[in-house]
């Protein structure tokens, strides 16, 4: 009885969403063994891949598999079904090379659309359908990258969203990006935050994210820190399109911008002004005065650190100033944190210091809503400005004839027309929105009102975020003499001259 020839089948789709599908590799399989079937083989195994068909077939998990399989049975001869010669390898090269490995396992191989022929004829025919192939695939690709250029070049980002934003099909723009809720808000927060100065350093950033159960971790659970550095770094959360891989610089997305290129820059401009050494894990968070506090005998920041009891471990700040009369003295963490929550509690105003204040911020708003109106008036004046010089320097080019003078103009123009699309941005923000004045008052009566409930909280960012605007000096303790008094804020430092009589004997001495 003559032995059935065995068949081993490949597969092999471009991209996961294929796989996802599941008709790329189910269909291939079927059509080939209907193949095999009608050539009465004996399927014996199936490798399927989910790679694309450029590159180097030892790069792909099923082709080495496959080659594995075969090298286990060295005294086997196999046949190797093909749905498509483009399934085999569609890089000339590598389809040589692969040949080659299969005729050294002594497998033959079969394809459904094409003939193998091991004449010479036939290995030229082969070779031009490999090398056609190849063609196929980089025109293709170049195809595909001139539309990616083009779509980018109108103002619309076509690589994938990033953070804060996700992808929805709008008429008349087709795949447009859109604000993705609630981690737009949460990565809009982090730019203004540490752009203002919330935020000291990009860790402290990464740890705001990491408080947003929802927001995007690694396969591990984790955010690295290069998240927070792509992020920060993304000129797409100000509405503009930049990018290196097709040279595209500084163009007007369609997209909704997240924040404002002057919000962009300062962040820019923070990160490359600060060297930060790499944070420790949680450094600091079970101190909230740590790096606030100092020493009320020689005013250089008080330590902190743990110390190890009999049965438990116990918090303390301490001075480590070697010339202080309290070096090496700790002072209990709840001690002088208590201390500390007495002042926070004195900041507290009566219901008719928030009246009054209310009434300054009403008087302030409109005060600076009047300076905005001629900002604006001088940012478009500049505008005009900036356009005239740009027309002027086109006019030159085309007179120029020298390769250097016209790069030059070209160089001057282009800086230009980045300070107009700065200045644009500017105009666009600044004016705030119509009704944003009862929601930053809102907010900001809030916190005046009750600075304690940020304390008392005991949460480590909302207790250090009181520190940065109730305060603007150190909090100096003495560890015999006890707290010493902080200078406060601007909206306190008002409220307490208004408890006092000062403002408004003040005010009347002014007029």
């Amino acid at each position: 009885m003559q032995t059935k020839q065995h068949a081993i089948i490949y597969c092999r789709v471009s991209s996961r969403a294929q796989e996802a599908e599941g008709h790329g590799l189910q269909s291939q399989e079927t059509r080939c063994r209907e193949y095999a079937a009608n050539k009465g083989y004996e399927v014996t195994a199936v490798f399927p891949d989910t790679i694309t068909g450029g590159g180097d077939f030892m790069k792909r998990p099923g082709m080495m598999a496959l080659l594995s399989f075969l090298d286990a049975q060295p005294d086997q001869r196999f046949v190797v079904i093909f749905d498509d010669l483009k399934r085999f390898a569609r890089d000339t090269r590598f389809h040589l090379d692969l040949r080659e490995a299969f005729r050294k396992r002594g497998a033959s191989i079969e394809c459904l659309n094409f003939k193998f022929d091991d004449t010479p004829e036939g290995e030229f025919i082969e070779t031009i359908m490999a090398a056609q192939g190849a063609l196929e695939r980089k025109q293709n690709g170049r195809q595909v990258a001139q539309k990616m250029k083009a779509r980018m070049q109108n103002g619309y980002w076509v690589h994938t969203a990033p953070v804060g934003y996700r992808y929805k099909t709008v008429k008349g723009h087709g795949k447009l990006l859109i604000l993705d809720e609630p981690m737009a808000s949460v990565v809009k927060e982090a730019f203004e935050g540490f752009a203002m100065g919330r935020f000291r350093s990009r860790s402290e950033v990464r740890r705001f994210f990491e408080s947003h159960p929802d927001f995007p971790r690694s396969k591990h659970g984790e955010i690295r820190q290069q998240r927070v550095d792509d992020i920060f770094n993304q000129p797409l959360y100000s509405g503009y399109i930049c990018s290196e891989t097709y040279e595209l610089e500084w163009l007007k997305g369609q997209h909704e911008a997240l924040i404002s290129l002057e919000t962009f820059d300062k962040v820019q401009q923070r990160i490359k002004g600060t060297a930060l050494a790499p944070a420790r894990k949680n450094i600091g968070d079970d101190f909230a005065l740590r790096g606030f506090v100092t020493c009320g005998e020689c005013g250089v920041p008080l330590r902190s650190s743990w110390s190890k009891g009999k049965y438990k471990r116990y918090p303390y700040y301490l001075c480590q100033n070697k010339s202080c009369s309290c070096s090496g003295k700790s002072i209990p963490r709840d001690k002088l944190e208590g201390a500390f929550g007495e002042v926070v509690k004195s900041l507290q105003p009566s219901p008719s210091m928030l009246a009054l204040a209310k009434a300054m911020f009403h008087n302030a708003w409109s005060a600076r809503d009047e300076q905005m109106k001629q900002a604006s008036t001088s940012v478009k004046r500049q505008i005009t400005e900036v356009e005239k010089q740009i027309e002027s320097l086109l006019g030159r080019i085309m007179s120029a004839t020298n390769d250097t003078v016209i790069g030059a103009y070209e160089d001057k123009i282009a800086s230009l027309e980045k300070s107009k699309i700065r200045l644009q941005d500017k105009l666009n923000y600044q004016r705030p929105p119509q009704g944003r004045l009862e929601e930053v008052l809102e907010l900001s009566l809030k916190f005046l009102s009750s600075p304690w409930k940020l304390w008392e909280s005991g949460n480590i960012t909302s207790r250090r975020l009181l520190l940065r605007l109730a305060f603007t000096s150190p909090f100096a303790y003495h560890r015999n003499e006890g707290a010493r008094t902080p200078e406060i804020s601007l909206p306190f430092k008002a409220l307490d001259m208004v408890l006092q009589g000062n403002f408004k004997d003040g005010a009347a001495g002014e007029n």
